[in-house]
């Protein structure tokens, strides 16, 4: 056991509450999870497949959720999928220096903060318009941010659907949708990526405990979905997390290589 118990507690508190704030919006948790494990854990390989392993439970039963209440469009979300599957394989086989990795996860964890603050202030209720756009940008959007979330050990949706709602690709909860399902295959991906390079690390007593968390934390924020709980206020909160931790990553990295 790498954490006394009073210390694992108190993760897995927060963790139910990411999952909880982050499951009602569509989302994993993916970022904020890496960006704990980044200040406890030492090794991660560990923490990737501790945020991958989170994500899928948590997506796991939104998908469900969103499927049973008919906002699951198959074929309109297939393109993303199969473009963004081989590449989050391909993203989690990679072995980055520790240095590189928390890099991006600094960069990436700031990037999709400051997205979801600007979609939250800038939004009005005319983001539930939808453009038609060409296929061929709804396979290269799957793609990369597919290789992303691979790279740093996340299933995407943070950074996807920001992007989606800017576009006004269609309705905020078909979105949502849309992102709770890209992270579940990209996470089954990114784990997939880390057993093939025997990289795929679990610390079994924390994980564990973490599992229960996200699981009971996820039940709870997509029933809050479901009932029509406004998103706004959490997607800022989350937002100003992932920020505050991602630029703390960030800085953390810089110091370590020049200083």
């Amino acid at each position: 056991m790498l954490l006394a118990l009073p210390e694992l507690l108190l993760l897995m508190a927060a963790f139910l509450l990411i999952a909880t704030l982050y499951s009602s919006v569509g989302f994993g948790g993916g970022s904020s999870y890496l960006a704990l494990l980044a200040l406890i854990f030492t090794s991660f390989f560990a923490i990737r497949s501790v945020a991958l392993v989170c994500n899928l439970v948590v997506v796991s039963g939104s998908t469900f959720y969103y499927w049973k209440n008919g906002h699951l469009d198959f074929e309109k979300f297939l393109p993303f999928v199969i473009a963004s599957i081989p590449f989050a394989f391909l993203g989690a086989r990679f072995r980055l220096e520790e240095n590189t990795f928390f890099g991006i996860l600094g960069v990436a964890l700031i990037i999709s903060a400051v997205a979801l603050i600007y979609q939250t202030l800038k939004f009005s209720k005319s983001e539930d318009l939808n453009t038609k756009y060409p296929t061929w940008l709804t396979y290269f959007l799957g793609a990369s941010i597919g290789l992303l979330s691979g790279l740093v050990g996340i299933g995407g949706g943070i950074f996807l659907a920001p992007m989606l709602n800017h576009m006004k690709w269609d309705k905020s909860i078909k979105i949502a949708a849309l992102a709770s399902f890209f992270i579940l295959v990209n996470s089954i991906a990114g784990i997939g990526g880390l057993l093939s390079r025997g990289t795929f690390q679990l610390p079994w007593v924390e994980a564990m405990g973490l599992i229960i968390a996200v699981a009971l934390g996820g039940q709870i924020g997509i029933r809050l979905s479901l009932n029509k709980l406004t998103s706004k206020g959490i997607k800022f909160v989350t937002a100003v997390l992932v920020f505050i931790v991602g630029v703390r990553i960030l800085y953390n990295t810089i110091f370590q290589l020049y200083l």
